[in-house]
Order: C-alpha cells, then sequence, then structure tokens
C-alpha cells in the first residue's frame, strides 16, 4: 500500500496532460444548502405524529440562506427532521426579535416570556404608554413586596415584645406568690440584727460600770495632778476596778426555713 501523504506523485511515461480536458459543471440553481450540526432553538410539538422535542436537541440539519433580509443582516432557514416519523420541519432565523420562527412541520411551545400580540407567538413592538404602563405595574409590585417585608418585620417586633411582656408578667406573679414568707423573714432579720445589738450595748455598759453604779472614768494624765497634793497613786489606787474579759459567746443560729415552709427529712 502506497503512502498517503508524499511529497511527489508518480507519473507514468506516457502521462499527457495537455489531454486532460477542464470541464465546467452548471452552477446549482437557486439558494445554496450546507449541512450542519445545530441544536433545536425552542420547544416544538410535530403536527404529523405529535411527538415534543425539546430545547437543546442536536440535529444534522439544512442550513439555506434566503433571499430575504432585514436591513443587512441574512435571514437563514433549516430543515431538520422528526425523530419519530422522520417528517420535515423548518424554521429560520428572525434578526428582527432576535429570535426564530417556525414554518411548517411543527408548532411552538407556549412560552410566557413570548405571550403578545404579534403573529405567530412572536411579540410585538411595545409602544411608550405600553411601556409606561408596565413600568407603572412593575413599580406597584416593587411597592407591594416593600410593604410586605415591613408588616413582616413588624409583626416579628409586637411578637417579641409580648413575649418580654409575659416574662415579666410571670416573674411579678412568682414574686407575690412568694412576697408573704419574704417579708417575714426580712422581719425576723431585723429583730433578730436589733436584738444583737441591744446586748452588745448591755455588755459594754457592764464593761465600764463599777459594782456602785458608777462608770469608770479616764485614768488623769501626768501633767493634770489634782491641786490638794494628793499623789497619782493614790488616787489610782483609789479608782483601780477589775477589768472584765470579753469572751466569745456562741449564739445559736436561727432555722428560718420553718418560715419558708421548708420541711427537712428526718
Amino acid at each position: 500500500m502506497s503512502e498517503r501523504k508524499v511529497l511527489t506523485k508518480y507519473y507514468p511515461p506516457d502521462f499527457d496532460p495537455s489531454k486532460i480536458a477542464r470541464t465546467r459543471a452548471p452552477k446549482n440553481a437557486g439558494p445554496r444548502q450546507q449541512t450542519v450540526r445545530l441544536m433545536a432553538p425552542f420547544s416544538m410539538k410535530c403536527v404529523t405524529c405529535g411527538e415534543y422535542i425539546y430545547k437543546g436537541r442536536k440535529f444534522n440539519a439544512r442550513k439555506e440562506t434566503t433571499d430575504e433580509k432585514y436591513y443587512a443582516i441574512s435571514i437563514y432557514r433549516f430543515y431538520i427532521r422528526c425523530t419519530r416519523c422522520s417528517a420535515e420541519i423548518t424554521f429560520k432565523t428572525d434578526p428582527k426579535n432576535m429570535d426564530y420562527t417556525c414554518e411548517r412541520g411543527a408548532k411552538r411551545n407556549f412560552e410566557v416570556w413570548r405571550q403578545g400580540n404579534g403573529e405567530g407567538g412572536v411579540m410585538a413592538e411595545e409602544t411608550e404608554e405600553e411601556m409606561l404602563d408596565r413600568l407603572e405595574k412593575e413599580e406597584e409590585e416593587r411597592n407591594a413586596m416593600t410593604e410586605l417585608e415591613t408588616k413582616t418585620l413588624d409583626a416579628k417586633r409586637e411578637m417579641a415584645i409580648a413575649d418580654a411582656l409575659d416574662e415579666i408578667r410571670t416573674r411579678n406573679a412568682r414574686n407575690e406568690r412568694g412576697g408573704g414568707s419574704l417579708a417575714i423573714l426580712h422581719d425576723e432579720q431585723d429583730d433578730e440584727a436589733k436584738r444583737i445589738e441591744r446586748e452588745d450595748e448591755e455588755i459594754a455598759k457592764k464593761a465600764f460600770t463599777i459594782d456602785t453604779g458608777e462608770r469608770v472614768k479616764r485614768i488623769a494624765a501626768v501633767d493634770d495632778e489634782p491641786k490638794g497634793g494628793a499623789s497619782l497613786s493614790a488616787i489610782a489606787s483609789t479608782n483601780l476596778v477589775d477589768v472584765p474579759t470579753f469572751k466569745k459567746v456562741v449564739k445559736r443560729k436561727k432555722d428560718f426555713s420553718s418560715a419558708l415552709g421548708i420541711k427537712k427529712k428526718s
């Protein structure tokens, strides 16, 4: 087997290039066609068998250049076949609406965004009044959404306030139910503090009082000698008393559990 890619080819010795006549084939009349690979630009339904062809399905199509033009943009026509019955389906480009137009063999499925008053399901050009009406409707919808969000936030805030008020009411009611026992406890604590204070005053008074009932006075300083000639030692000997010692008294703690209604297990 000879090589497929070679630099030189073999010419026989009797080869005469002048005997090769140039022939001109007639040009194909009509629009020029070529085979291309494409995907379905929209969802459609075959009118022959009722098969649904979804958008994006791949086909081997024939592309045809038509004589129609939109300004300087050429319009192309494509030929495909139904995947079920092999019926021919044609559609062409629509540069005016930046879309495709289904011609024959299939029916384009309904699409909300293309809904309009134009022919063939193509949206008609929007006038200034229609554009203003559409903008007003969009603004109203936007305002409605803002109001709804505001109402939702207010409702959440009110619910939080109501929960806080319920918690405060519950705490106040609990304090009122236990207010009587707490008041009794506070009164008993005040009485006990007053009693301890009185006992301390009585002990201090006894400590600085002699048997005769007179209070112990401070010994006079050395400079303040009496005028009568009495010595300081004599005065001190007459005023000496036994100073009592302060002993720590262990007091029994009072049990307040009975006031609170707490019972201890025996």
